[in-house]
């Protein structure tokens, strides 16, 4: 319990902050007011920058989508040589420093003539995070009966029809576990986005800390509360739909 307590305690503080009625973040608040998160709707730079994160989360997934059920049903479903060594080679993301990444995806979008667009740190994240979604996928394909698949074939289905009308639906719990997973994650990816974007397409997590250089007003508060209930609704749509433990299983 104790540990419970520790871990909430920086986002209860951040939340009980932006409530203040003060016009600084101190807690306990002083006073109580909601006209911070009124203020949020009205900075251009900070909706801009929402909107901006958004893109990024809606790249990442749809690249992240396609990409890890294929992976995932690859390295389940089928034994060959380089099996292992592919499989190492998608969790490489994991075993590399973050920095280490983020520098090279830098060095690689810049040759490109990418740096400063906003798609290409979708599909940074969606590289880097890809991991996750694997893993989601996997525990819904571990968890299905290979009989299925063989029943559909032996009534007369193809590869591609026994693919999409009985293999994808039995998998589709982990598909959309790991579709909100890389959701969420693309949506607060900070260190990769500030090496890729410019000051004319900073995200949110970028633009805060910005802000946070300069003077730390209660508006970045509640922006950070925004963004933690954001992360718990996505958490509970994901226990509600597909529960929680089928992610937890995949790991």
């Amino acid at each position: 319990m104790a540990l419970l307590v520790l871990l909430a305690a920086p986002s209860l503080v951040v939340a009980g902050a932006s409530l203040t009625a003060g016009e600084i973040v101190r807690f306990p608040p002083d006073g109580l007011s909601l006209r911070w998160y009124s203020r949020i709707l009205d900075a251009s730079e900070l909706r801009d920058a929402l909107l901006r994160s958004l893109e990024v989360a809606f790249v990442c997934t749809a690249l992240a989508v396609p990409s890890g059920t294929l992976a995932a049903i690859a390295l389940a479903r089928f034994r060959f040589r380089a099996a292992l060594a592919i499989q190492l080679y998608l969790l490489l993301p994991f075993t590399v420093p973050l920095i280490g990444s983020g520098i090279g995806l830098m060095l690689l979008f810049g040759e490109l003539g990418l740096l400063g667009r906003v798609w290409p740190v979708g599909v940074a994240c969606c590289v880097i995070n890809l991991p996750f979604m694997i893993w989601a996928v996997a525990a819904s394909v571990n968890a299905l009966d290979p009989e299925l698949e063989r029943a559909a074939a032996s009534c007369g289905a193809g590869p591609v029809q026994t693919f999409v009308l009985v293999t994808l639906p039995a998998v589709a719990p982990g598909i959309v576990a790991g579709a909100l997973i890389m959701f969420v994650l693309a949506l607060n990816e900070f260190l990769v986005s500030l090496l890729l974007v410019d000051a004319r397409t900073v995200t949110l997590p970028v633009q805060m800390y910005t802000q946070i250089r300069g003077v730390i007003t209660p508006d970045l508060a509640a922006v950070s509360t925004v963004y933690v209930l954001v992360a718990a609704a996505a958490v509970l749509v994901l226990d509600r739909l597909v529960g929680l433990d089928l992610f937890l299983r995949a790991r």
